[in-house]
């Protein structure tokens, strides 16, 4: 659905920084090299709403962006570097303002013949007993039933906080759901020409409205939940 020859040109260029010195033989490296740059030189700061294009130059260049945001770029790289990779996002159920909500991927990775989740914001894996990265469904089935669930950040010096894991995953309430059908090409057209002067809700719904809105599955809880 998101082909490479669509994807702002300037992807391609800071692509060309991440992989500079060298690219890994591996999926699992590759993706771990995209981050490990992406970490170094991007910043955090206000949720952004702006086209792929206009959001990693904020990102890199500017005050920086909210875990939505680095999963949007971070989808973007994955195309251009030939891996498969799918966004998710969590909410509480039944809703809880204390817990805002989260975004974060998934990439298949070829030499493990397997999904496997990778939070780009925080360089984070999660690993069974064996020590074998896991996927999202994988995750929280273990995290359900009280089995063992280890996890840590590749990038050097990078201390995750256990209540954040906590807090994003591993909390009972906590849902995981599917965003399927986004078009980057769709929405970055659609942002770039009504930003600022159109609300961001009026212009998902234009695009709901022509029928390339993307939607949430949710794997594995009844979404009726989330209202309860």
């Amino acid at each position: 659905m998101n082909k490479k020859e669509e994807m702002p040109r300037n992807f391609y260029k800071v692509n060309e920084l991440i992989f500079e010195q060298t690219k890994p033989d591996t999926d699992l490296e590759v993706v771990k090299q995209m981050v490990s740059w992406l970490y170094e030189h991007t910043r955090v700061g206000p949720g952004l709403s702006e086209p792929s294009d206009k959001a990693l130059e904020i990102m890199v260049y500017g005050k920086g962006g909210v875990c939505s945001d680095m999963a949007q770029i971070f989808n973007n790289f994955c195309v251009i570097n030939d891996i498969q990779v799918r966004e998710w996002g969590t909410t509480s159920a039944p809703f809880s303002r204390e817990n805002g909500g989260h975004s974060f991927n998934e990439v298949y990775i070829n030499e493990l013949q397997k999904w496997v989740l990778i939070d780009a914001s925080l360089g984070l894996l999660f690993y069974d007993e064996q020590g074998v990265p896991l996927s999202v469904l994988e995750l929280y089935q273990l995290s359900r039933t009280g089995e063992t669930v280890r996890y840590r950040s590749f990038i050097e010096g990078r201390v995750i906080e256990e209540g954040q894991v906590i807090k994003n995953y591993l909390n009972t309430d906590v849902t995981p759901f599917l965003i399927c059908d986004y078009r980057n090409k769709v929405y970055d057209t659609y942002l770039r020409w009504a930003r600022p002067r159109v609300p961001v809700f009026l212009i998902h719904f234009a695009v709901y409205v022509i029928g390339k809105s993307y939607h949430y599955e949710f794997p594995m809880d009844d979404y009726k939940k989330i209202f309860s």
